[in-house]
């Protein structure tokens, strides 16, 4: 695995990049599994021949993208999605006086399909590959806020059915993980003001027209291969979207 580092081959990357690329290559290939702990700083350095800063400085940088967490007088462990990281990580939508609130999820529909351009290229599947649809209401202290529609590559997820899904007893990501080893590491988010429409306005009670804020979303996994779209639609009478890119 450490191949390159021990035979110095040029990697034309800094070294810790390269080391920080080993660890990673071993969470893909559940080396670690999540929630367990990474050897010691001196166990990593003897195993990979670099020196203890250089590995500090690969797992920083995991660290600081919430990939490993370091627990004071323990070490160093695979992130888990419990609904801590959910609130905190990739749930944005506060209510407008900034208090988080952890979401009550009920799933509408759950359906199979084939991917269109558009799903196959944001996917990297071919047109016609097929797909899960999964449409979900998500309240926020008993009230509808969003409407979530995701879209899942079944070659991905190839036993996931609508029991599964819906009798989960943890969050969406932490299901992935547990279940298929797909581990979501970042997102990237594009939003735009919509109006609602006649089927989401009854869902959200809220008036048709009324506006609404449109949330698209990539879900990625380690070398940001996209695993999940998802598409929200939020009301934002009472909430809006909040997002700390310094938070660690």
């Amino acid at each position: 695995m450490n191949s390159a580092l021990r035979t110095g081959v040029e990697t034309f990357a800094p070294l810790y990049i390269e080391v920080k690329r080993l660890i990673t290559q071993g969470l893909i290939e559940a080396e670690w599994e999540p929630g367990s702990a990474l050897p010691s700083e001196t166990r990593l350095a003897q195993r990979y021949h670099v020196s203890i800063g250089t590995i500090r400085r690969a797992v920083d940088e995991l660290v600081a993208e919430q990939i490993l967490v370091r627990q004071q007088g323990r070490g160093t462990f695979v992130a888990t999605h419990d609904p801590k990281r959910l609130l905190f990580h990739f749930f944005h939508i506060v209510r407008s006086d900034g208090v988080k609130q952890l979401p009550e999820t009920e799933t509408l529909a759950f359906e199979r399909d084939r991917a269109d351009t558009s799903i196959a290229r944001r996917l990297n599947l071919l047109p016609g590959e097929r797909v899960i649809r999964i449409r979900n209401l998500l309240r926020l202290a008993g009230e509808p806020i969003l409407l979530d529609e995701i879209v899942l590559s079944q070659a991905r997820f190839p036993d996931l059915t609508e029991k599964i899904f819906r009798e989960r007893d943890a969050t969406v990501y932490a299901l992935y993980q547990t279940r298929y080893g797909i581990n979501i590491v970042r997102a990237a988010e594009r939003l735009r003001a919509t109006i609602a429409e006649r089927a989401s306005a009854r869902l959200l009670k809220i008036p048709p027209g009324a506006p609404l804020l449109e949330i698209n979303r990539t879900a990625m996994t380690y070398h940001n291969t996209p695993v999940e779209l998802r598409k929200s639609l939020v009301n934002t009478a009472e909430h809006e979207y909040w997002s700390d890119f310094g938070k660690g």
